[in-house]
């Protein structure tokens, strides 16, 4: 079961995240040379282990804006968080921020947790309620996305907040501004997505 702790706007926050009970997973090696198509399709992993915006991706592919709820702002100090490694990385004491990516009319099309060094969140989220990429374009920052992981797995919780059945595909990667570890980012997608992608997975004939 999830712990959680009341808010002062009395809305429930997580203590934990949601990371996914990892039927397979990859390295850096595999984000590198991609999937094998029998096991995840072109169009997924472009989503999935291109560099660019999700968010703008999300934005493209609905048509319509997308928009952050946040349901997670936790100073965790030093503590790991059961994050990945890369989470050492960002310098402590951090701050976990957790939100739901969806369009303007309320579907929910992934999930998101972030790690930051605490007393630089304010200086890159000036507006918490926008996605990252947002804020982040609206101060011009320069950014390297650099995929680490990628993992498909289920998750009870996700299924619940989706409203769709998995196994789902997650990824983690860093941001890096001026040669340095900005936050550290572990999304998971909703297979809602396949009205627009297709299936994760291309039937190849032997």
């Amino acid at each position: 079961m999830t712990a959680s702790v009341e808010s002062t706007t009395g809305v429930t926050l997580p203590k934990s995240w949601h990371a996914l009970q990892t039927i397979w997973q990859g390295g850096e090696s595999v984000v590198q040379q991609g999937l094998p198509h029998r096991q995840l399709a072109p169009a997924w992993q472009i989503l999935l282990l291109g560099d660019g915006s999700p968010t703008r991706h999300l934005q493209l592919l609905t048509g319509e804006p997308t928009e952050v709820d946040v349901i997670d702002m936790s100073h965790i100090g030093t503590d790991l968080d059961g994050a990945p490694r890369q989470i050492q990385r960002v310098p402590g004491p951090r701050l976990r921020r957790q939100v739901w990516l969806r369009t303007a009319s309320g579907q929910r099309l992934a999930y998101a947790t972030s790690w930051w060094e605490a007393s630089h969140v304010d200086e890159y989220l000036q507006n918490r309620n926008l996605p990252i990429w947002a804020s982040l374009a609206r101060l011009r920052t320069e950014l390297y996305r650099d995929v680490q992981g990628l993992y498909y797995g289920h998750s009870a919780a996700l299924e619940e907040a989706f409203d769709q059945q998995g196994p789902f595909w997650g990824r983690h990667y860093l941001f890096w501004h001026h040669g340095r570890p900005l936050t550290l980012i572990y999304e998971v997608f909703s297979p809602y997505l396949t009205q627009y992608l297709g299936s994760t997975q291309l039937e190849v004939e032997d």
